[in-house]
């Protein structure tokens, strides 16, 4: 059920009424007309007093040469009398009254009708009543995650996975099919870094000699790189250039050496994704892809789409920038990789849109990667997305892998669920205690990190994101969690299946916080929907928070469990659904739901 529908609908009624009285008056023109039709607003009333819809009638006052208040009061009266008169359209809006206030008609909903329907077809069809069909028929790839060979995940790396695993929920929960893809590099100049420095300080040493996780191990050694060139920066360069040439010919030592370094990498990386429940559909490798790449800017270049500067290197003019394809050593760039990679993709999975989420510090390479395949009259270079986001500092300055300051996630996620287990309650059993410290910390990190709209930078406080109270993903989960707790109370036995309380009527849920509840149930839709669309996650976060806020007031208000028999039986349906909206939300936001904290 869509708010925005709902609001739609009325504003075709309003227009109708609207033009019926101008005719009234004998404004009866097209012009008239069209002024009207421009002119109808629906807003939400700012005092929650004033019923859930207002439109307002100022813009009449110029065709009908009344005062505002009066175009209002004879509105709000013939708007109830054409919904009377049309009792199927009347039920189908859940309308209740319509009231003129200074310039406005108000509209009141009926609420319980409303609760009614949405209860009804939570249970006959679950959770797919927060779903829509907006994107139905899309096929929708996100490129998300892609992490380096030659380094851990870090805190960068988390607010890209939060972000492109809550994308892609949101992009399914629309309605499109949704490939999620990763592309691993694991080839080039930092990987072959990696590898140097293993040879020179750390050969015969292992991951587990050094009782360090996998892809620490190697992250430790890209360090160790970059120690080594600040004293021998030529020697290096030299060294690294030569071992990457060796690599793309194959060389035996060279390749045996990247595939033990590449494995320890992968292992620790997948390990993580474990941990922080992130998962792909299909994961690229640039090793098997930059060739195709290679070939593609031949191709091109033979086409007249590229050219050769004076050094041999294959260039491309976009928007009079010059732009190296391939150095004149023959070996690729990061850009040659990626016109293969976005080649075999489509070939894999012939999308409707790509969309790519990769930090804002990359914005003029994919604009030049799109020009390029736009160059090389690729039949999808027009469905590419650049989903970019700012950077992630930490209170006290910028991360840089090279000096090994960044956060590790492991090491995040460990912090997160100490200041997690150092809150909570003693009423969690000793066997349950690491597991829930381990959601909660996934709950503050992941919706600390989607709380901001992606194009912002952000600063990551570890103390505000565990938080129980405020805005965090522990206080969505502690609201489910209190929800969950007061439904199991009234469920027979062992049952948990919560739809079972559900009355088959309301009309005793008369207090504001209800009516408030209701429409945020009524409106969950829409921002599922304009998230999608914008691929902005805060959307989701803002309702969810409110909503949660919402309850916490009803809670502390009102006695639901102490009320008579048959509002108590309403006010536990208003809460399996608000109990419903919640779970659905903390699903698409990547926050494991607790049915106890």
């Amino acid at each position: 059920m869509f708010f925005d529908n709902l609001k739609r609908e009325y504003r075709n009624l309003f227009c109708i009424v609207f033009t019926g009285i101008a005719e009234k008056t004998g404004a009866t023109d097209e012009k008239t007309k069209k002024t009207i039709e421009n002119a109808i607003k629906i807003d939400t009333p700012f005092d929650e007093s004033k019923g859930d819809l207002a439109v307002p009638c100022f813009f009449m006052s110029g065709i009908m040469k009344s005062n505002p208040a009066n175009i209002a009061a004879e509105v709000a009266k013939a708007f109830s009398f054409a919904m009377g008169k049309n009792g199927s359209t009347m039920k189908a809006l859940f309308f209740d009254r319509s009231e003129a206030s200074g310039g406005y008609v108000n509209v009141f909903l009926d609420h319980c009708s409303a609760l009614g329907a949405l209860s009804e077809k939570y249970k006959s069809d679950g959770n797919s009543i927060f779903s829509n069909s907006t994107l139905a028929g899309e096929k929708i790839m996100v490129e998300f995650s892609c992490p380096n060979t030659n380094k851990t995940l870090h805190l960068g790396h988390m607010r890209n996975d939060a972000l492109g695993n809550c994308v892609s929920n949101l992009l399914k929960a629309s309605g499109a099919q949704v490939m999620r893809v990763n592309l691993v590099n694991d080839r080039g100049i930092h990987i072959c870094k990696s590898m140097l420095a293993y040879e020179k300080f750390m050969k015969g040493k292992t991951p587990e000699t050094e009782h360090v996780k996998s892809d620490k191990f190697i992250a430790d050694c890209y360090v160790m790189y970059n120690d080594y060139e600040k004293e021998h920066e030529e020697e290096a360069k030299e060294q690294i250039a030569q071992m990457l040439r060796k690599w793309e010919s194959g060389d035996e030592e060279v390749m045996k050496l990247w595939k033990l370094t590449r494995k320890w990498a992968l292992d620790g990386i997948n390990e993580t994704y474990r941990n922080t429940n992130i998962s792909f559909d299909k994961t690229y490798f640039e090793s098997e892809l930059y060739k195709d790449g290679k070939e593609l800017v031949m191709k091109g270049l033979e086409a007249g789409a590229f050219y050769k500067d004076e050094t041999g290197a294959i260039m491309v003019d976009i928007d009079g920038k010059k732009k190296v394809l391939l150095r004149s050593d023959g070996t690729s760039i990061y850009l040659t990789q990626d016109l293969g990679t976005a080649w075999k993709r489509y070939k894999d999975y012939p999308y409707t849109q790509c969309v790519y989420v990769v930090g804002n510090e990359q914005i003029d390479h994919f604009k030049t990667l799109f020009a390029v395949l736009a160059k090389l009259k690729a039949p999808f270079a027009g469905k590419l997305y650049h989903l970019s986001y700012g950077m992630v500092n930490l209170p006290d300055g910028k991360m840089k892998s090279r000096e090994g300051t960044v956060v590790d996630a492991d090491d995040l996620l460990a912090d997160l669920e100490k200041l997690s287990l150092e809150a909570m309650s003693e009423e969690i059993s000793e066997e349950k205690r690491e597991g829930v410290a381990h959601n909660v910390a996934l709950a503050a990190l992941n919706y600390y990190l989607l709380s901001f709209t992606p194009g912002k930078d952000m600063i990551f406080d570890k103390q505000k994101s565990i938080s129980f109270t405020g805005n965090t993903g522990p206080y969505i989960q502690y609201s489910a969690a209190r929800i969950s707790s007061i439904l199991r109370k009234e469920m027979p036995g062992d049952c948990v299946d919560f739809s079972k309380i559900i009355p088959k009527k309301y009309d005793s849920l008369t207090l504001p916080v209800e009516r408030m509840l209701v429409l945020y149930l009524m409106s969950y839709q829409d921002f599922v929907q304009k998230a999608a669309k914008s691929f902005d996650p805060s959307l989701v976060v803002t309702h969810l928070y409110n909503l949660c806020k919402i309850f916490s007031r009803y809670y502390h208000d009102v006695p639901i469990l102490k009320s008579d028999d048959k509002t108590k039986t309403e006010r536990l349906g208003l809460l399996v659904m608000v109990l419903a909206a919640i779970r659905n939300g903390m699903g698409l936001l990547g926050i494991p739901y607790l049915p106890e904290m």
